[in-house]
């Protein structure tokens, strides 16, 4: 890391060498401590720049990606049995780092509220954020509960749109409908998801003029490895600048402390799934997962879902980004994600 400075409020600029391969010009006042520890000041702020080499980010932007999956990677026979699942999908939701507090705390008063009985022995307010309200229970109460029970499940789900939307939340999923009876590379389908939700990432970043850190559900230690190094290969291969904006490779974390992963779980289990798996798969597959109940998820959230997206053009004038659907068997678009 090199930089450059003068007394006062001036250009300064770091080069980050290492993984990040950065190059930030910022204009800061600041204040020199010791020698293992600077202090920068810009107005009331305060930056501090670690001695791990640690990018400054003065004025820049920051954006968190949280990252969970529905469904498995398994393959659909040509008969499929009373538990196949006939979808898979990855979604993602893009949240501003200054608004992951009071996303944290609005996301812990909503399950207080709608479920007091599960997070009744948490003494203290920061408590409540660890036992978790499951996408698929919420599923199943919205789906096939009676009819209190959808109402409430339902209820839940509006209100958690609505702080999604106070909080300028992004969505971004892709999601796989499985053809019957042919093999389903899951691992393929993963990776590229992944990097497709990176390369959408990026895109946000840019027209943010921000930068990005992502945090995905963990798996387990082998997948995990799989998954980032398909985007450790991307970020790093020298014909390429994939992903400059995406600090690091994607780090996992277990859910109970992240109310991003909570959120992003409830999404792709209680909307996203059962939604596609009613639209792209009634009239191929007859079990519990293609519910004809679904229909009223899609008719009752399928315009926010669509509002909640991040698209992007691409140079040719191609749109990607948001939820991008491959259905091998109704040749079918996003667009029935979103209405009957």
């Amino acid at each position: 890391m090199s930089g450059k400075w003068r007394r006062g409020s001036v250009p300064i600029q770091w080069i980050y060498a290492g993984t990040c391969q950065l190059h930030l010009s910022l204009t800061v006042s600041y204040t020199v401590g010791s020698k293992d520890s600077w202090l920068y000041r810009k107005g009331s702020k305060s930056y501090s720049r670690l001695p791990a080499a640690i990018v400054v980010f003065g004025a820049w932007k920051l954006h968190i990606l949280y990252i969970d999956e529905s469904g498995d990677t398994g393959q659909l026979p040509a008969q499929p049995g009373a538990n196949d699942q006939p979808v898979f999908l990855i979604g993602a939701l893009i949240v501003d780092a200054a608004n992951v507090g009071d996303l944290t705390h609005d996301f812990i008063d909503l399950k207080s509220r709608f479920y007091p009985g599960l997070v009744g022995d948490c003494h203290k307010h920061l408590d409540r954020i660890l036992p978790e309200i499951k996408g698929s229970d919420l599923r199943r109460n919205a789906l096939r509960g009676r009819r209190n029970v959808r109402r409430h499940a339902i209820g839940f789900l509006e209100k958690l749109l609505e702080i999604l939307q106070n909080h300028d939340v992004r969505l971004l999923s892709r999601v796989w409908v499985k053809p019957l009876g042919q093999r389903f590379e899951g691992r393929a389908v993963y990776t590229s998801s992944i990097q497709w939700l990176y390369a959408s990432f990026e895109n946000f970043l840019h027209d943010q003029d921000s930068l990005g850190f992502c945090i995905a559900d963990s798996r387990d230690p082998l997948n995990n490895a799989i998954v980032a190094h398909s985007v450790f290969t991307q970020k790093f291969q020298s014909s390429s600048a994939a992903y400059n904006r995406a600090l690091e490779l994607p780090t996992f974390a277990h859910s109970e402390n992240h109310a991003g992963i909570q959120i992003c779980d409830i999404l792709c289990s209680a909307l996203l799934y059962p939604i596609a798996a009613e639209a792209y798969c009634s009239g191929h597959v007859g079990n519990i997962h293609v519910q004809p109940s679904a229909a009223a998820l899609r008719e009752r959230f399928g315009a926010e879902l669509q509002t909640l997206q991040y698209r992007y053009q691409e140079p040719l004038g191609k749109w990607n980004g948001g939820i991008v659907v491959s259905d091998p068997v109704g040749l079918r678009n996003a667009a029935w994600m979103f209405s009957l």
